[in-house]
């Protein structure tokens, strides 16, 4: 009898694993593609085309404000006069994943550097505070891909970024993106901004970034994501995948200008040269989903940071292949055209 019941035991262990471990190996495998430069990439986000405060190529999309007079001057000690040109141009490529070492953009690749470091989860719903509530641990893998300079779609158009691909950031090995008590030091202010006043303010930021631009002043917000601190992968409130990963996004933008890895280029302040821009402003970028799914029509294709996912437009994932992100990063520069 002892022995009949170990025999069903050892079947019924057998029979779990059988079941279990094709989805646990499912669930920790890296997918994505390769980014098509050419299909994969929404180029009517390119527009508005502005010089001056004059739309040489509109847009329905929403743009930044623009320098109002057309000329400008840069250089010392004699400036040289130009044309103030604005644009937006594709100039990074960001993997958003809760597996550690997904590089999703580079084809789905795993390249892990053998030791445990840099764990992401996604967590169901465990009641806090009376209320059911997702978490959710991301990664951010941030590329320099400078589109339009290796297209040579303008030979001759200094204003693009000037750089060969790159992976720039890995924050698997940051230990500032994995603790929320590190994270303090570099955005310390976070303490004045956790009260639900504060908190309340984002919903107009919600708003202002679906309808037009995010509103730059409540900087602490990213809009109908959630909150902006703490600037690290850890989501408190986790809706969706889409939702998540592009709020790990909107953090890891806001960290890097906190560190000066990241500059301003928007605005008269960058006609002539990049500037520090510690705080984020949010309406300097556009995103635009490239994996699982890449978005490449519609108004909410490229949308700014903070808005709403509901459009079809914004993104969408689907179960086990179709959970690690990719996200093509738009920037606003206005450029003097020497």
């Amino acid at each position: 009898m002892k022995a009949l019941r170990l025999l069903t035991l050892a079947l019924v262990a057998f029979a779990l694993s059988a079941v279990l471990s094709p989805r646990a190996e499912a669930q920790s495998k890296c997918t994505g593609k390769f980014v098509n430069p050419i299909t994969d990439v929404c180029w009517s986000c390119l527009f508005p085309l502005s010089v001056g405060g004059l739309k040489i190529w509109p847009s329905n999309r929403p743009d930044t404000d623009n320098p109002n007079l057309p000329v400008c001057a840069c250089g010392s000690p004699v400036p040289r006069i130009g044309i103030a040109a604005g644009f937006w141009e594709p100039v990074r490529l960001a993997d958003v994943s809760t597996k550690p070492w997904c590089f999703v953009n580079l084809g789905g690749t795993k390249i892990s550097p053998g030791f445990d470091i840099g764990q992401g989860q996604l967590s169901g719903p465990s009641l806090t505070g009376g209320n059911g509530a997702n978490t959710s641990k991301w990664h951010v893998h941030w590329y320099v891909y400078p589109l339009l300079y290796w297209m040579e779609i303008l030979a001759d158009f200094a204003c693009f970024e000037q750089s060969s691909f790159d992976i720039a950031y890995m924050t698997e090995v940051d230990p500032l993106w994995q603790d929320d008590s590190l994270t303090a030091l570099i955005n310390p202010e976070a303490v004045l901004f956790s009260s639900p006043i504060a908190q309340a303010a984002c919903a107009g930021d919600c708003i202002a970034s679906t309808a037009k631009l995010p509103l730059d002043a409540t900087f602490w917000c990213a809009g109908c994501q959630g909150p902006m601190y703490p600037v690290n992968g850890n989501i408190a409130a986790s809706i969706g995948h889409v939702q998540a990963s592009r709020l790990a996004l909107a953090r890891f933008a806001f960290k890097i200008h906190r560190e000066g890895l990241a500059w301003g280029t928007m605005g008269s302040k960058g006609l002539c040269n990049k500037y520090p821009m510690p705080v984020l402003k949010k309406q300097q970028y556009r995103v635009q989903m490239t994996n699982p799914i890449p978005t490449v029509s519609g108004k909410a294709a490229c949308s700014p940071l903070g808005a709403s996912t509901m459009p079809p437009q914004a993104g969408r994932s689907y179960p086990v292949k179709g959970e690690d992100m990719g996200y093509l990063v738009w920037r606003k520069r206005n450029c003097c055209v020497l």
